[in-house]
């Protein structure tokens, strides 16, 4: 049977109405929960595993490094996997080299939870006898992924990730600055230049500095310059119920001692924007200090903090060595404002390193473990 002019009409009218709804900023920005690797359907378990490992567990009993520990777990059964996304029907693989350490056998730790010899012991179950070892091994980790020898490490492709990944263009802010937010944070005390400098060159071991609220993953088997990575952030962590999204950033700009003018007008350029559009905001390297490296890491479209750009300064001072993080971004959508004002501003602050929380920031994290 024909469709009249009228029901043809508002037929065509309802697909575009859909269609719009579902390409809105509000409906993309909802389908970068969770991480690139896994499918909606295995959101459940996947976070059920991270709180048994982490977020459930007390301060006292539990350390960041058992939160990377439960994530190397999952990404490594995801390569191991063959690369697909997992699914919900892999949480039966997870339950039967975890279930009984976490509902049986509780003498071990709190009913429902897991400590690090259960996630060294299940994970050697799951993956293989190789594993706890590998863990340990530099040379057998890299990209969030531990593999069973140097071998299997040299041959991985970190695009392997990026083709799951919802990248979408770059999104650098393009707002006059008077209409931007300028913002620096408080600088973090590091080890001596050249560590921070070999630890920040070899995006390849940027997960092993997350934090409880944020990690790093690189996405290209290039250097620093043109690297993108994976950001997962974690909200709502303080009551042990975390609900995560991603955005992705692309390293665009760096500068080295190696092209001092180059360094030199970066650093002019930002102190300049930092003094006429910030709010009072202290300069990125404070007077008497000396910039040592400096890059953008540019935002992609649907981003959680909109268009912009954030920068990490390397620098010297007063006999030590530090970073600052210093971040200009558009105004943002309401409903990513909305968002940054019920949970991602305290987050943001504390992930580069305001208020002095390790756990939280992944600039202590960088400082603790280099």
């Amino acid at each position: 049977m024909f469709k009249t002019p009228t029901a043809l009409t508002a037929g065509i009218a309802a697909g575009v109405l859909l269609g719009r709804a579902s390409a809105s900023p509000q409906a993309r920005f909802a389908r970068m929960t969770g991480s690139s690797i896994a499918r909606p359907d295995a959101a459940g378990w996947v976070t059920d595993f991270l709180n048994a490992a982490y977020y459930r567990r007390t301060p006292d009993v539990s350390g960041v490094d058992d939160l990377r520990l439960a994530s190397a777990i999952i990404t490594t059964f995801w390569h191991r996997a063959g690369g697909r996304r997992l699914r919900g029907r892999d949480v039966g693989a997870f339950h039967r080299a975890f279930g009984r350490d976490r509902f049986i056998e509780s003498g071990r730790s709190p009913r429902g939870t897991l400590n690090r010899d259960q996630l060294l012991e299940g994970g050697a179950r799951l993956l293989g006898p190789w594993f706890p070892g590998a863990y340990a091994d530099d040379d057998r980790r890299g990209w969030g992924v531990v593999f069973a020898s140097v071998e299997e490490r040299a041959a991985y492709r970190p695009e392997q990730r990026l083709e799951l990944a919802r990248l979408g263009p770059l999104t650098p802010g393009i707002r006059p600055g008077s209409e931007q937010t300028w913002h620096t944070y408080p600088p973090v005390a590091m080890p001596p230049a050249d560590k921070v400098i070999g630890a920040l060159t070899r995006p390849e071991t940027w997960p092993d500095y997350a934090s409880e609220i944020g990690r790093f993953t690189p996405l290209r088997s290039s250097g620093l310059l043109g690297q993108t990575f994976e950001i997962e952030v974690a909200a709502g962590t303080a009551a042990g119920r975390p609900i995560f999204t991603r955005g992705y950033v692309t390293i665009t700009r760096l500068v080295t001692p190696d092209d001092p003018d180059g360094l030199r007008a970066y650093v002019d350029e930002l102190e300049d924007g930092l003094a006429r559009f910030g709010d009072e905001e202290p300069r990125a390297v404070p007077e008497g200090g000396e910039p040592i490296v400096a890059f953008d890491l540019t935002t992609h479209e649907h981003h959680f903090m909109g268009s912009g750009n954030n920068r990490l300064v390397l620098f010297s001072h007063e006999g030590g060595t530090w970073v600052r993080a210093a971040g200009t971004w558009d105004p943002l959508p309401w409903h990513l404002e909305e968002a940054y004002r019920r949970a991602g501003r305290d987050a943001q602050h504390a992930f580069w390193g305001r208020g002095d929380l390790e756990r939280q920031s992944m600039l202590h994290q960088l400082a603790s473990r280099i």
